[in-house]
C-alpha cells in the first residue's frame, strides 16, 4: 500500500483529505499536537519542535503538509503566525527529504497570491505573489506567502519534489463542533451576528474539492514543481451568500446592507478579486462543484 502522511489531521481540510485517501485505499497516518483522537495512526508532533517528525515521515511515500495556523485579520504579534507557518513548513520539508519522500504537497492559500496589489481587473494566476508590505496585506497573508516562498527555496536547494495548493475561502461540511475556514462567514450570517451585509466579496471553494486537489497533485506527473489556484468560480458578495442560505435552507438571514461609510477604511470594500483555476483543471483534471453547494453544506453542518 502507498503510505501518506497528512499533517494536522484534525483540521478542516486535513480531515476531508484523510477520509478521501482512506476511501481510495491509501495507508494514511497523521500528526497532531496531542495524539489519540483520530481514526488513523497518529504521531505527536508540533510545528514548533523537531520531536516526532522523523518518526511520522519514516516509510511514507508522500506528505501532504496541511497544518498551519489560520487567523486572518489583525493579531497582537505577527510572529505567532509567521514563525509556525514558515519554520514549521521547513521542519516538515527537511524531515520529508531525509526520509526519501517522493513528493510533498503543501497547503498554501490565495492569501499568498492576491493581496497587496492595486484593485483593478487583473485576473490572478499562479504567477502572482502577494506583496508583503502592500495595502491590505495582513499577518495571515504574510505568513502564507513567506512560508510558501521558503518552501520553494528549500525545494530548489534540496531537490525535494514540491507542489503547492492555493485555495480561496474554503467552505463546506464539517463533523466536529469546531467551525473552521470560511465557514465562519456562514456562521455569522446564520447566528445574527452580522446585522447587515458589508459590500465585501469572497471567492469560494468547497473543502471536498480542495481535498481532491491535494490527492490529484500528490500523484499527477504534471504536478511536480507547480502551484495550483483553486476556486469554484467568481467571487460572491456576502449578500449573495445570505441569499443562498435563505433560498436553499429557509434560513432567517439579514435583509439589508451596511453602507460603505459605516465600515471605516476596509480596503476591500466593493472589490471582487478575479482569479483563474484553469491550470488545475488542465493539469490535474480537477473540477469544482458550484460555490452554492459549499455554502449550503456549511449551513447544514452549523444548523445540525
Amino acid at each position: 500500500m502507498t503510505t501518506v502522511l497528512v499533517t494536522g489531521g484534525s483540521g478542516f481540510i486535513a480531515s476531508h483529505t484523510i477520509q478521501q485517501l482512506l476511501d481510495q485505499g491509501y495507508d494514511v497516518r497523521t500528526t497532531a499536537r496531542k495524539a489519540g483522537r483520530l481514526k488513523v495512526r497518529e504521531f505527536e508532533a508540533d510545528l514548533l519542535g523537531d520531536n516526532g517528525w522523523a518518526d511520522a515521515v519514516k516509510g511514507a511515500d508522500y506528505v501532504l503538509h496541511v497544518a498551519s495556523p489560520v487567523r486572518p485579520g489583525p493579531v497582537d504579534n505577527e510572529d505567532d503566525l509567521i514563525v509556525p507557518a514558515r519554520e514549521g513548513t521547513l521542519r516538515v520539508l527537511r524531515a520529508a527529504r531525509d526520509a526519501g519522500v517522493k513528493r510533498v504537497v503543501l497547503t498554501s492559500a490565495f492569501h499568498a497570491v492576491g493581496w497587496g496589489h492595486p484593485h483593478d481587473d487583473h485576473v490572478f494566476t499562479e504567477q502572482d505573489w502577494t506583496v508583503l508590505d502592500g495595502p491590505g496585506t495582513d499577518a495571515y497573508g504574510r505568513s502564507k506567502t513567506l512560508a510558501e516562498q521558503a518552501a520553494w527555496a528549500y525545494a530548489r536547494e534540496s531537490g525535494l519534489e514540491l507542489t503547492t495548493i492555493l485555495p480561496v475561502a474554503v467552505m463546506g461540511p464539517f463533523e466536529n463542533r469546531q467551525v473552521s475556514g470560511a465557514n465562519h462567514i456562514v456562521q455569522q450570517i446564520l447566528s445574527g451576528r452580522m446585522p447587515g451585509y458589508p459590500n465585501l466579496w469572497v471567492p469560494i471553494v468547497d473543502v471536498r474539492d480542495v481535498a481532491d486537489a491535494h490527492i490529484r497533485a500528490m500523484t499527477s506527473d504534471n504536478a511536480a514543481g507547480q502551484r495550483f489556484l483553486l476556486s469554484s468560480g467568481p467571487a460572491m458578495s456576502l449578500e449573495q451568500i445570505g441569499a443562498v442560505l435563505h433560498d436553499r435552507l429557509g434560513a432567517d438571514v439579514p435583509t439589508g446592507t451596511i453602507p460603505d461609510e459605516a465600515m471605516g477604511a476596509d480596503p476591500d470594500l466593493g472589490y471582487a478579486r478575479k482569479l483563474s483555476s484553469e491550470k488545475a483543471r488542465r493539469l490535474l483534471g480537477w473540477h469544482a462543484r458550484p460555490a452554492a453547494e459549499a455554502i449550503v453544506a456549511a449551513g447544514k453542518s452549523l444548523i445540525e
